[in-house]
């Protein structure tokens, strides 16, 4: 029994493995042997490769291609056209597949629309990605970046308000 929803256009190769509540809609493609959790949804043309991974709850917005070695924890927000790349060093002359690295996404991490994340590289817990970064480095949890290269630019709280710093302390303004 189907227990997620998926658009007629789109195609989820047996045996991925898709969880419960989980909503695949216009033109998304699931290769055999994903693994996408429970309660999430794919936006329009969402590509999810045979070795990623999707946590429970995550959003994937529109145009956003999840190759071979991208694992996102639960609750990430990626946001519409984001690009995860798989091989350091492509060239269309050689076959690159095996020296592919993994980009790890720790949980409530954001992606904006239009960043670029680098393969070899981990974005920490509620770490928020600004649109149109490029991250080549790791980015620590709670951390704030953007820009070309992604620099540090602040800290976010996990109810994703910016942390303030007063006189050695660090609070959040929206939850305390």
């Amino acid at each position: 029994m189907k227990r997620y929803w998926s658009h007629p256009t789109a195609v989820v190769d047996r045996p991925a493995q898709i969880g419960a509540g989980t909503k695949i809609w216009h033109f998304c493609h699931v290769m055999a042997g994903a693994r996408v959790g429970a309660g999430c949804v794919l936006g329009q043309n969402v590509f999810v490769g045979a070795r990623a991974v999707v946590g429970d709850r995550c959003r994937i917005q529109n145009n956003v291609s999840l190759y071979d070695g991208v694992e996102l924890a639960d609750e990430v927000f990626v946001g519409p056209s984001a690009v995860f790349t798989n091989v350091r060093t492509p060239r269309a002359a050689f076959n690159r597949k095996h020296p592919w690295q993994s980009i790890i996404v720790r949980r409530g991490a954001t992606i904006g629309a239009n960043a670029t994340i680098v393969c070899g590289t981990t974005i920490g817990e509620h770490a928020f990605v600004a649109a149109g970064a490029v991250v080549t480095r790791d980015v620590p949890s709670h951390a704030v970046v953007a820009g070309v290269p992604a620099r540090w630019a602040g800290q976010m709280c996990d109810c994703g308000a910016t942390i303030v710093r007063r006189k050695r302390r660090v609070t959040c303004p929206a939850c305390g």
